[in-house]
C-alpha cells in the first residue's frame, strides 16, 4: 500500500466517510444538543465521534499521513501545517448549527493537502447519501457521475446566488440587492456542501465572507475540478490567495469565468478595511 493515498483510493475513502456518517451522525440527528466553543461556534458528540473514528481509520490505512481536524486547538493545527508533508484536513461535521436545529444541511468534509494545495477531496452528505469527490486534474464526481456546473444565462440576473450574509460587513449587505445582481438568493449554512452544490449546478454564484481552511479545502477543489471559477481572498484584500492558512478567507465563485468576472465587479473588493 502506498504511503500516501491517490485517486484510486477515493472509493475506499468514500466508504470510510459513509460508515462514519451512519454510525456517528445519523443516530444523533434531532437528539443531540450542541456546546458552545470559545469562538461561539457549536460542537456536538457527532463532531467529536466522526473526528475520532476517521482519525483512527485513516491512520490505519495511511499511518504516515497526519490529520488536521477542526476540533483541535489552533496551536496544534498550526504545527501540523508548518511540518510540511501530506496532511489530511477534516471537518467532521460542517453545518453543526443546522444539525443541532434539525435542518437537513450538514456534511463531512475531507481533503488531502500536499505540496501546498488540495490533491484529493471528499464531501459526504449523510442524509441524502451523496458523496462528492475530486482528484486534482481528474475531474469531480457525485457517486461516480461527472459533475458539470450550470449557468441558465450570461447575466448575473439569470442566476441563483448563495450568499452568507452573517460574515459580510453590515454596510456591504444592502448594496448586494441593487439592480443587476442575482435573480434569487439562498444560504445552506454548510460551506463544503455549498461548494459541491455549485459544482453540481444547483446554483451559479457564491459569496462567503469568512471561510477557514477546513471549510474550503475539499469543497473548493471539487468545484474547481467540475469547471467552476473560484477565488479566495483575505477579507481586506482584492488579490487572490491560495488560502492554505488557518485564517479566514472570503470566497467568490461562479459557474464559469465570465460570470465570476461580472460577479466580482458587482460585489466589489476588498470587503473590509
Amino acid at each position: 500500500m502506498p504511503s500516501t493515498p491517490t485517486a484510486a483510493d477515493l472509493h475506499t475513502l468514500s466508504a470510510l466517510l459513509r460508515e462514519a456518517g451512519r454510525t456517528e451522525i445519523l443516530p444523533r440527528f434531532r437528539t443531540t444538543a450542541g456546546t458552545a466553543k470559545a469562538d461561539g461556534s457549536l460542537v456536538t458528540d457527532a463532531d467529536l465521534g466522526v473526528q475520532r473514528r476517521l482519525t483512527e481509520a485513516l491512520a490505519e490505512h495511511w499511518p504516515e499521513v497526519a490529520l488536521l481536524g477542526e476540533e483541535m486547538d489552533a496551536q496544534h493545527q498550526q504545527r501540523l501545517l508548518d511540518a510540511g508533508g501530506p496532511l489530511w484536513c477534516l471537518d467532521p461535521l460542517d453545518g453543526t448549527s443546522n444539525f443541532t436545529c434539525g435542518f437537513p444541511g450538514f456534511c463531512i468534509s475531507l481533503a488531502l493537502l500536499r505540496d501546498g494545495r488540495s490533491e484529493l477531496a471528499l464531501v459526504l452528505d449523510p442524509l441524502r447519501d451523496e458523496c462528492f469527490t475530486a482528484a486534482r486534474g481528474q475531474g469531480a464526481h457525485l457517486d461516480g457521475t461527472p459533475l458539470v456546473p450550470y449557468a441558465p444565462g450570461p447575466a448575473l440576473g439569470d442566476c441563483v446566488a448563495v450568499v452568507d450574509f452573517k460574515r459580510i460587513p453590515p454596510e456591504r449587505v444592502a448594496p448586494l440587492f441593487r439592480k443587476g445582481g442575482f435573480r434569487s438568493q439562498r444560504n445552506l449554512g454548510a460551506v463544503a456542501l455549498e461548494w459541491c452544490w455549485l459544482a453540481a449546478g444547483r446554483f451559479q454564484l457564491y459569496l462567503h465572507g469568512g471561510q477557514k481552511l477546513w471549510d474550503h479545502a475539499a469543497g473548493r477543489l471539487i468545484a474547481q475540478e467540475a469547471g467552476c471559477a473560484c477565488a479566495l481572498y483575505r477579507p481586506d484584500a482584492d488579490t487572490p490567495t491560495d488560502g492554505l492558512a488557518l485564517g479566514k478567507h472570503l470566497a467568490l465563485a461562479a459557474a464559469d469565468e465570465a460570470l465570476l468576472s461580472r460577479w466580482r465587479a458587482f460585489v466589489g473588493l476588498p470587503m473590509q478595511g
